[in-house]
């Protein structure tokens, strides 16, 4: 049997698939297209052709695999009706991977909110997140059908990716805007905060929940936080470039579409990864995002 992983050619299941294959296991990986099913081959990784959209498929690779990770989208409903369908009644577990901006407020970069989240604390979801929030706790559901559901709930993720796909989706966005216009922009006054995660931290965790997370759980993963004006000010010495500048959401939309500028860019994401700690034993290694742009972060072009 195998651990079947979605999104295996992308940032995060790419880095899971590789961080899986050396703990030992078997990775079947879904992908979309026959170029990238011969590039996971060459990784190890038994592709899986077909989309999210294949119900059929994905219940019975689930159904025949040791457990599930859902690392492609956070907002897929059918899938995870899918995998649930295909796992249920088996212990075995299914991984979700959500994302922070399901607590993502609405301030265009203009405010810092004092709202910080742990497991513990009742969430203030937007109504625009409301869906998201939704399929989270469907999974959570999934524990009184017989699933060792988990839901891993991302930070904003730097690093280089380990498998086919390098790049995450925030700090690459501003340093090609910034390479392509040469200036480091930033939503508003960029003094909305983010927590924020190493990918080698993440996967080391994925590993932990896999293994041990009892059904029905939910953690976030974060292991620090910082401001976009701090980030886009380490970006700005990295690439050797003059002073932040600001522009509306609105003018990010046209770079970046209105999700992620309002989202990704604009909005307050603060939590602690509190349960991940004291629960499963995660013990993050990775604690300055600013440190690593700085020192770390690739100089090549996407």
């Amino acid at each position: 049997m195998a651990i079947f992983i979605t999104g295996a050619s992308g940032f995060i299941g790419g880095s899971l698939a590789r961080h899986f294959i050396d703990a030992g296991y078997a990775v079947r990986g879904l992908v979309r297209s026959e170029s990238k099913s011969e590039q996971l081959k060459a990784m190890g990784i038994e592709p899986v052709l077909g989309t999210l959209d294949d119900s059929d498929l994905l219940t019975r690779e689930a159904r025949a695999s040791e457990g599930v990770i859902n690392a492609a989208d956070s907002d897929h409903l059918g899938a995870i009706d899918a995998f649930i369908e295909g796992l249920q009644g088996t212990g075995r577990p299914l991984i979700h991977t959500s994302g922070s901006s399901v607590i993502g407020d609405d301030v265009g970069g203009n405010a810092l909110s004092p709202n910080i989240f742990d497991e513990d604390t009742p969430l203030i979801v937007e109504p625009k997140k409301a869906p998201r929030h939704a399929i989270d706790e469907r999974v959570r559901a999934a524990a009184s059908q017989g699933i060792r559901s988990i839901v891993l709930c991302n930070t904003m993720i730097y690093g280089t990716g380990r498998g086919l796909h390098p790049d995450s989706v925030q700090i690459p966005p501003l340093v090609n805007q910034a390479r392509k216009n040469g200036v480091v922009r930033v939503v508003g006054q960029g003094i909305n905060r983010w927590s924020n995660v190493h990918i080698d931290d993440v996967v080391a965790l994925y590993l932990l929940a896999f293994k041990n997370a009892p059904a029905g759980s939910f953690y976030f993963v974060e292991n620090g936080e910082a401001s976009y004006a701090e980030i886009g000010a380490a970006i700005a010495r990295r690439l050797n470039l003059g002073p932040v500048q600001s522009w509306t959401v609105d003018e990010a939309a046209v770079e970046w579409g209105r999700g992620h500028a309002q989202y990704s860019f604009g909005s307050n994401s603060r939590v602690r990864a509190k349960h991940a700690r004291s629960q499963l034993g995660w013990k993050p290694t990775h604690t300055s995002i600013t440190a690593w742009i700085e020192n770390e972060m690739p100089l090549a072009s996407a």
